[in-house]
């Protein structure tokens, strides 16, 4: 079904189960039971197995690093990029890393719904500039790396033009149907209003904004402290099996960069009313606000890892 469904629309979205790739669910049980989760080996062996067994012929991985990721330094992220990096090409994957930053969310939205609707405005050409980067940046090395670009460079730019022209979005709403989705939810998924495809995917019962504690310029919005309080609150499972719930998430009203007045929203939190005063207090410290302007951020991007030779 999965080969069927990549030949008439050229992609599918899958996810681990009995039937599928059952055995990495038991090494990933029993690296949790053992504290290896975080074993280079077993990630490289973990992430590649699926990757050979799907018989790819390139591969392009996003390994993060930063305050909200597996690895904390630059250096850390590199050590795995550089052994996915050269496992895959002894498996005969043209296979590429880009080394990105995780200490802020990326883009403006955190939760499953709002995650859904914030991709579907990139697939229209729209959406936060930093989840645009990253898509065509991740898709443009691909393409190189498949040659059907002449570089990087080349396949980012032929990416932005399938975003900015539909056929991105067109090609989404076409994956939707084959896998299952009614017609006319793919329809207004892709189609539809803001307020159409929000009601489609589920709102929360309650939307709360935060309001900025004191004036200032917006240095950073840390992303580990959102993720925790939206974990708590429904967003995210702690163990395999765990109910998630697709309506819970936060979406920010502020980017870097920019000026705060006291009391002016900077967080738009939805949950179901279990949102405690810790929980408030906790949203509060992860906004970093400073008396001048910030210095200009680092690139999203950091390093590209490539296998050596031609």
């Amino acid at each position: 079904q999965m080969q069927h469904i990549l030949a008439r629309v050229g992609c599918c979205i899958v996810g681990q189960s009995a039937e599928l790739v059952p055995a990495d669910r038991v090494l990933y049980g029993l690296r949790d039971v053992t504290a290896t989760v975080d074993s280079l080996p077993l990630i490289t062996a973990s992430i590649l197995s699926k990757k050979a067994a799907e018989r790819l012929s390139a591969l392009v991985l996003d390994v993060k690093f930063g305050g909200a990721a597996l690895y904390p330094t630059q250096e850390s992220a590199r050590e795995l990029a550089q052994s996915l990096v050269e496992v895959g090409a002894h498996l005969g994957i043209r296979t590429a890393a880009l080394l990105t930053r995780m200490e802020q969310p990326l883009g403006r939205a955190v939760g499953n719904a709002l995650e859904v609707l914030e991709a579907l405005e990139c697939l229209r050409g729209g959406g936060p500039p930093d989840l645009r980067h990253l898509v065509t940046a991740l898709g443009g090395v691909l393409l190189w790396q498949c040659g059907v670009a002449a570089g990087p460079e080349q396949g980012r730019q032929r990416l932005a033009r399938a975003l900015d022209d539909g056929s991105a979005l067109g090609t989404f709403e076409a994956m939707l149907g084959a896998q299952g989705v009614p017609p006319d939810t793919a329809r207004g998924l892709c189609a539809g209003t803001p307020a159409q495809r929000r009601r489609l995917l589920g709102e929360a019962k309650v939307c709360e904004e935060l309001p900025a504690p004191q004036e200032g310029w917006v240095q950073q919005v840390r992303a580990l402290p959102l993720a925790r309080v939206l974990h708590g609150l429904g967003a995210g499972r702690a163990r395999v099996g765990d109910p998630v719930n697709p309506r819970v998430g936060a979406e920010l009203l502020v980017g870097t960069g920019q000026h705060l007045r006291a009391g002016q929203p900077w967080l738009r939190v939805h949950h179901e009313g279990t949102l405690s005063a810790e929980g408030r207090r906790e949203l509060q410290d992860a906004l970093c606000l400073g008396p001048e302007p910030p210095r200009d951020p680092p690139p999203l991007v950091a390093e590209t890892i490539v296998p050596p030779g031609p």
